[in-house]
């Protein structure tokens, strides 16, 4: 089994919050962190952007990403949304068998 952290970022508490829920529910994620404020600096639409966010670390298995993305999409507010997927490469096999277990 392979397993992965996502970074998705967020515009705001309520839609991370609605996002965690979801993912949690449907079982594609087994744990969402919620780090409360990053400050985020880009190029959008031909020019830098600056913007208060939060941040979702995604712990869940590699085979769900497809499906969480698709979930995501529906639910975020970005037109690109930012969801990426590092693997875990190694880790308490204890922890890495509860996301198993905590996911379908």
């Amino acid at each position: 089994m392979t397993y992965v952290v996502i970074f998705i970022t967020v515009a705001n508490e309520k839609e991370g919050n609605t996002i965690t829920k979801a993912l949690i529910l449907n079982k594609l994620a087994a744990c969402v962190n919620i780090v409360p404020q990053i400050k985020s600096i880009y190029w959008w639409k031909g020019k830098v952007e600056t913007s208060n966010e939060k941040l979702l670390i995604i712990k869940t298995r590699k085979s769900l990403v497809v499906k969480l993305i698709k979930a995501v999409k529906k639910l975020h507010s970005y037109t690109v949304p930012e969801i990426i997927a590092i693997p875990i490469v190694a880790g308490n096999k204890d922890y890495l068998k509860w996301i198993n277990d905590s996911t379908k």
